[in-house]
């Protein structure tokens, strides 16, 4: 089923998605959004970058149709059966303690009622793609940080999603267990051709993963500016300590400015 507001996109172009004239209005009258025009390629990694409160993750959120925008139209579009196919990664990774990583990964499919036998393969490929392989009888209080983190992606990932959404998933890791994620992530992308939707407050990490960075404005968040991160692929460890990375940052950092200022008018 698709939310209200939310349609499968009848646009060529090889666009995932795209918003046009989206606003968020809350019950409380607070604009936190718009209005935005957004594309979105498939295949693509984009960056959401701003202050908090900017409406970067009500921009995700409508995105899933887990909301409705107060106006405008989000078009998603679809998967191999007529509905947009998307898998969630937020912040926090919201794991089951109860129940073992492979019973959090399976969740997804347990809901969809998929029969056990491909349920199976489904969950011991998206652990194996995560390098989780040999954790799927362990629990939540077993693993680090960075490993529960995993885990929320190997559930977003058993679906095996044609869009991934993710709200600063790496925000509260330390910064070694986050650069290594950040080579991690690309890695996958890259094996995968998934279209990724990044929200982040970091320039370094967006700059770093991104094709292209959309910097947004302080509430009601828009677009502020745009970059195309124009580098050699596959990144490495190499990019991240070259001339163009350093440039990249300070172009990206120089674009932001206004929004913090903004917020604090």
């Amino acid at each position: 089923m698709i939310s209200a507001g939310i349609q499968p996109s009848a646009a060529g172009g090889g666009f995932a998605v795209r918003l046009r004239g989206v606003t968020k209005v809350y019950d409380s009258g607070v604009a936190a959004l718009g209005p935005l025009d957004l594309d979105v390629r498939r295949g693509e990694f984009l960056s959401l970058l701003g202050p908090s409160g900017c409406g970067k993750s009500t921009a995700l959120r409508l995105i899933a149709g887990l909301a409705a925008p107060t106006s405008g139209t989000v078009n998603v579009t679809p998967g191999v059966h007529d509905a947009p196919s998307i898998g969630f990664v937020f912040q926090e990774p919201t794991l089951m303690p109860w129940a073992d990583v492979a019973a959090n990964v399976r969740l997804p499919l347990k809901l969809a009622n998929l029969a056990a036998p491909e349920a199976d393969r489904r969950v011991t490929a998206a652990l194996a793609q995560v390098g989780l392989a040999e954790f799927a009888a362990s629990y939540p209080r077993e693993l680090s940080g960075g490993m529960k983190m995993r885990v929320s992606l190997a559930r977003a990932l058993v679906t095996d999603p044609e869009i991934l959404l993710m709200d600063e998933p790496f925000a509260a890791l330390d910064e070694i267990t986050r650069f290594r994620l950040n080579n991690e992530l690309l890695a996958l992308w890259r094996g995968l051709r998934k279209t990724v939707i990044f929200v982040t407050h970091s320039v370094f990490e967006s700059v770093y993963l991104s094709q292209r960075v959309l910097v947004m404005s302080a509430r009601p968040g828009r677009t502020a500016a745009e970059f195309r991160i124009d580098t050699p692929e596959p990144r490495s460890e190499e990019f991240r300590t070259s001339a163009d990375y350093a440039a990249f940052c300070r172009e990206v950092t120089a674009a932001l400015a206004p929004a913090y200022e903004g917020q604090r008018a």
